[in-house]
């Protein structure tokens, strides 16, 4: 007997709960932003004086990911340089929090390509890329059932 999959779950219909990072920088009061000119980077998290840095030039779509991302890392406590482990790790734990499973599916039906879906989805490409790249099975299996729906496939 198989176990529960994604599409046996109720569909959240509450648009309001989706993750906000800057809703979640906002119920942060020991966090302080800032916003200054980064080289090299998009933004800093600094663990000691729990201080969020983000570059002003970025586009918003680019800040919303890069928020989430420091703001992940500030959960974590991560300060400093980070291996590629924990660096990928933290990118995908704020993919998965930017991109509802549920808006993917509504989204990658009629999305002509990944920039598109990208966009619908408020995020980056490289954010969605990650998501994509690691789908839990039931997630999978959701959008290849949504995908086949579509197709008239069943």
């Amino acid at each position: 007997m198989m176990g529960p999959t994604l599409s046996d779950a109720p569909r959240r219909v509450d648009t309001m709960r989706r993750y906000n990072p800057w809703r979640a920088l906002h119920q942060s009061p020991d966090i302080t932003l800032l916003w200054a000119r980064l080289d090299g980077c998009l933004g800093l998290w600094h663990e000691r004086s729990r201080t969020m840095i983000l570059d002003p030039r970025q586009s918003q779509v680019e800040r919303r990911c890069t928020l989430a991302y420091e703001a992940v890392r500030a959960e974590r406590r991560h300060d400093g340089p980070q291996s590629e482990r924990e660096d990928a790790s933290v990118r995908l734990e704020a993919a998965r929090k930017l991109i509802d499973i549920y808006d993917l599916g509504d989204k990658i039906v009629w999305a002509q390509d990944p920039a598109e879906l990208a966009d619908e989805l408020f995020v980056d490409e490289a954010t969605l890329l990650t998501r994509m790249q690691h789908l839990h099975p039931a997630e999978a299996g959701y959008l290849k059932a949504r995908l086949a729906a579509r197709d008239g496939v069943t």
